[in-house]
């Protein structure tokens, strides 16, 4: 089908065929081309070449629109990026603006853009993260609002987005290019882009702009101007490429309406800068693979599945709903959709019979036979594989129920559904259709008909559809003409069912019928209600022309379609097997005469008679005139079912007689009865003889038939045997591919182990460290951390991806954790703070910006390292620092300084004390506070100890020492009590110093 499944209508027309002498002119509309660029992943450094080699295009006066995948909640900057390699003017979208010439726009994060009346429109993405597909929004857009001036263009990413997008724009006429694969950082959207087979050119990024640039010149290159009638040249150059088309593929396009095939074979021109038609007559016959892309591009098809929802929803509950009401179990269901270009259409009313089907718990065999001339859409159809944009036109419980989602992000329909479909290759034009169906689904398809091929097609669904059986067609199809044929069941959704046969056999409607007095008009419809085979009286009546009051109208077979008058005189049902041929019914006598008379007139499409043929009736022998004539209507053509009308009549009083004489004159002057029965038998003899030249000659054309039938087998033969050698082939290449992608998984699993060994090792060191761990992104939300940290921030496997903010931080007197991880990313400044848990532990808080192998900052890390030892240990370093001071001064001190506990055991004695007493420190320590106190003074020192041990304060006081030598030494004394951490006394320290002769005299 040409551009099947596509609403489109021509909007200009091109005068194809003009004088070999001068170019094609054709009607250029008016705007400015506007380029749609679409890319994803690696589509910076394909921008980046793309710009580059763009040269000034102010001339040229093109627009850019690039719609590339970005992340929803990250601040785009690809508007700077793009303005360093470019002197175009650069924009970030806003909703509405107008495209201007010589621009270049640049879509916004998380939004959808659109096209609309050469406007750029914004909106919120409907499909979820991960589902959408902007690329394909746009280029759709671009095609419905540009059409011909609308130019796609699809680099380095991953999935298939822009698939659908570039159809849209191929269907509307406009140009494809795609990222050569080799030069692409990711290769998946422009491979699925050029599995299409719509893609123009495939390039890379650098060598795209100048192709652009001279698309763009053949573009402009015309003046509008008025459509001309096409002169005989021209359509005798139009029909040269049909043939070239035909001898090609096998398929004829003459029939298709021409604004359409004009358009693409000027489009195809100027892809080869080709500017008149005789030169790409040339071309065509000089390349074979030109005759190709010729047929593919007259192939472009649109279609999504349930296109057309409303239409959809009235199939389903005024058609689909009846064809299964009253239905016996285990029928069969016969459904056809003929050009069902990639089969998105005739998947959706599987779904629907499906889905209709289980409702009712009811068993019933569906049997959809999907039609196209398109091998590879038909091959598509057949995988039932499709892009990951088709959600948007699945109802999401469908689309979980019937479709499986794949790795590579496509979808494929259910093996339930694919069982109930066969995909085939059939040409409307000239293949037999199928028949005893229940639906014909046929959208917009005949739109791109011509008004002959129209007239075939709707009658030809008549016949093939059951009695009550319905034809769907799209929304700017109807059957026109033919309401005698269908009954509307729905108006706007195009849906009609099939009237009672009006003919009294399956064959389309005659309109004129040529008679041996001359052309006799037939009505085309019945005028008049209530006679149900009007068509087929009115044709055989107005054949007779009231002539004769016996006759039958047969086809070329010899079947009976009508009977006038009373034929039993002529005609009888034989014994045996009850038939409807006229060969079978006729009398004997008349038979053979018949057969001979028929197989001449269907040989030579004229008249034949075979007068005074002797019938033998009930009554004896009559003498009867027959005669065959072909019945000629008006718009027959070759392929068109020819019918004959046979008559029988009486011959006259005056032929009886001449017949007599004839036989007494062959029989002498006394003829008798054996005369005359030798004249009958002369008759039959020449009769005989008729029929058997005729058989002869039937029988010749039977075997010329039969011996091209064996070519055409033998040939066929040759193609399966090529076919079979090609499947081979293709074995050994898919067991070549099955060892390849064998090693690459070997590869791949080894590089999977090894990253789970790193993967272990990098846990277990950071678990084994014990240093407390968070890593956070830009937005400071958690993205991992260690076992450790969870001592003082309250954190669980399921808070990854939480924000920082929302998890509880078990630090005493710190609450700015926030604010400074903030700052590190602000400042890219690393800080560092102690900090201190409920439980006492001190901690020195790290913060450090997160960078990448290449230097960037995606967040940040922050650590937690114990250091309360080392806080321990500083403070007993400033501890110990005071002790050696206080030492020091002990040391020095000429006054004795002891040391004891409650017990009296000493435990300190300095130098002054060695003077004063004559015990060494060694021996002191070894001593007891009692042996250097005198016995009567014993009492006295225990009460001031347990005094001192209760924390009252003493003033200085006299007291009496024992030296060694044994000579009382008379000394003051300053007692003071020693707390510990515990705020208890544990010692006691007493500073003791000698009376001088001074103070002891005050003292007597």
């Amino acid at each position: 089908m040409v551009a099947s499944e596509d609403h489109t209508q021509d909007v200009s027309d091109l005068q194809v065929g003009a004088p070999a002498s001068q170019p094609v002119t054709r009607a250029v509309p008016e705007g400015f081309p506007i380029v749609g660029i679409g890319a994803s992943a690696g589509g910076l450094a394909a921008f980046e070449a793309f710009f580059s080699a763009m040269p000034d295009i102010t001339a040229s006066g093109i627009a850019l629109v690039l719609v590339q995948h970005l992340a929803p909640d990250h601040k785009s900057i690809l508007t700077e990026l793009i303005k360093r390699y470019t002197g175009m003017r650069v924009f970030e979208v806003e909703d509405g603006m107008k495209v201007e010439r010589s621009c270049a726009y640049i879509i916004p994060p998380n939004r959808d853009l659109a096209l609309a009346k050469g406007a750029l429109r914004l909106s919120a993405p409907n499909a979820p993260r991960g589902q959408r597909l902007p690329i394909d929004f746009f280029f759709s857009s671009l095609a419905e609002d540009q059409h011909e001036l609308a130019v796609g263009i699809v680099l380095s990413g991953t999935g298939g987005d822009g698939t659908l997008g570039i159809r849209a724009i191929k269907a509307q006429g406009g140009m494809v290019m795609a990222q050569n694969p080799e030069s692409t950082e990711y290769d998946g959207m422009p491979r699925s882009a050029i599995a299409t087979g719509l893609v123009d050119f495939v390039l890379p990024p650098a060598e795209m702009p100048e192709e652009l640039i001279a698309h763009v010149a053949r573009a402009a290159d015309g003046t509008p101007r008025k459509s001309v009638p096409p002169t005989p040249q021209a359509e005798e150059e139009l029909q040269r490429i049909f043939v070239l088309l035909r001898t090609h593929t096998g398929h004829d396009f003459s029939q298709y309406k021409q604004n359409t095939i004009r358009r693409r074979i000027e489009r195809r021109m100027g892809v080869h800068q080709i500017e008149l038609l005789h030169g790409y007559i040339r071309y065509l016959e000089e390349s074979p693979t030109e005759v190709e892309a010729l047929f593919d591009d007259l192939l472009i098809g649109v279609t999504n599945f349930f296109r057309d929802p409303e239409a959809f929803e009235a199939l389903e509950t005024q058609v689909i709903t009846r064809l299964l009401t009253d239905r016996t179990p285990d029928s069969v269901i016969r459904v056809w959709v003929p050009g069902c270009s990639t089969g998105e259409e005739a998947y959706s009313i599987a779904i629907l019979l499906r889905e209709n089907i289980d409702a009712l718990e009811q068993r019933f065999k569906v049997q959809v036979f999907a039609t196209d001339i398109d091998t590879r859409a038909v091959e598509a159809a057949r995988a039932g594989v499709y892009p990951a944009s088709v959600a948007q036109d699945i109802p999401a419980e469908r689309l979980d129920r019937y479709f499986t989602r794949l790795d590579e992000g496509h979808y494929r329909v259910n093996k339930s559904i694919r069982d109930l479909l066969i995909f085939s290759e059939q040409d409307l034009a000239k293949d037999p259709p199928f028949s005893k169906l229940d639906l014909i689904s046929c959208r917009n398809l005949l739109i791109y008909m011509g008004p002959a091929l129209q007239h075939r097609l709707i009658p030809l669904f008549h016949y093939a559809l059951n009695r009550g059986g319905f034809l769907f067609l799209g929304l700017s199809e109807a059957i026109g003409e033919f309401g005698e044929l269908f009954s509307v069941t729905d108006r706007a959704a195009k849906l009609y069912q099939r009237k009672d046969d009006v003919y009294g056999a399956a064959h389309p409607l005659l309109g004129y019928v040529r008679a041996s007095a001359g052309l006799v008009k037939v009505p085309a419809s019945r005028k008049a209600s209530g006679e149900d085979k009007l068509p087929l009286r009115a044709l055989t009546e107005s054949a007779l022309l009231e002539d004769s009051p016996v006759a039958a109208l047969v086809n070329e077979r010899g079947d009976v379609l009508y009977l006038h008058g009373h034929t039993g005189d002529y005609l009888e049902l034989a014994p045996g097997e009850i038939g409807v041929n006229i060969l079978k019914l006729a009398r004997e006598g008349v038979r053979h005469e018949l057969t001979t008379a028929l197989h001449r007139a269907v040989a030579s499409k004229e008249r034949v008679s075979r007068p005074g043929v002797r019938v033998g009736t009930s009554g004896g022998v009559e003498l009867v005139n027959v005669a065959v004539q072909p019945v000629v209507y008006s718009g027959l053509s070759e392929r068109d079912p020819l019918l004959f009308l046979v008559t029988f009549e009486a011959a006259s009083l005056a032929e009886r007689e001449a017949a007599d004489n004839a036989g007494v004159g062959r029989s002498g002057a006394d003829a008798t009865s054996e005369g005359l029965h030798i004249a009958t038998l002369q008759q039959q003899l020449r009769a005989k003889d008729d029929y058997l030249q005729a058989t002869q000659e039937e029988m010749q054309t039977s075997n010329e038939e039969l011996k091209s039938s064996n070519e055409e087998l033998q040939s066929t033969n040759e193609e399966l045997q090529s076919t079979n050698e090609e499947l081979e082939t293709s074995k050994e290449e898919l067991q070549s591919v099955n060892e390849e992608l064998a090693t690459v998984n070997a590869e791949l699993q080894g590089k999977v182990s090894d990253l789970s060994r790193v993967n272990n090792d990098m846990n277990n060191l950071l678990a084994g460290t014990g240093i407390g761990t968070v890593f956070v992104d830009q937005r400071l939300r958690i993205r991992r951390f260690t076992p450790a940290v969870t001592q003082f921030i309250n954190l669980i496997q399921t808070d990854i991806g939480r924000p920082l903010g929302h998890i509880v931080v078990n630090l005493v007197g710190y609450h700015s954790l926030l604010a400074d991880v903030q700052g590190v990313l602000d400042t890219l400044t690393p800080t560092k703070i102690e900090v201190r848990t409920d439980s006492g532990a001190w901690f020195l808080l790290s913060i450090r910006p997160y960078r990448t192998t290449d230097n960037v900052v995606e967040g940040a890390v922050v650590t937690f390292t114990e250091v309360t030892e080392i806080k321990d240990a500083r403070a007993a370093l400033r501890e110990s620092e005071v002790v050696r001071r206080q030492s020091a001064a002990v040391l020095d001190a000429q006054d004795g300084i002891i040391v004891q506990d409650l017990a009296g055991r000493i435990l300190a004695w300095n130098p002054g004390a060695v003077r004063m007493y004559g015990w060494t420190e060694a021996e002191a320590l070894a001593m007891n506070i009692n042996a250097v106190i005198p016995e009567e003074r014993r009492e006295r020192s225990l009460a001031v100890v347990q005094r001192l041990s209760r924390s009252e304060l003493l003033e200085p006081f006299r007291a009496l020492r024992l030296a060694k030598d044994g000579q009382i030494v008379d000394v003051t004394l300053t007692a003071t009590a020693l707390l510990n951490a515990a705020n208890a006394v544990y010692a006691v320290s007493t500073t003791e110093r000698g009376r001088t002769h001074a103070q002891l005299s005050t003292d007597s």
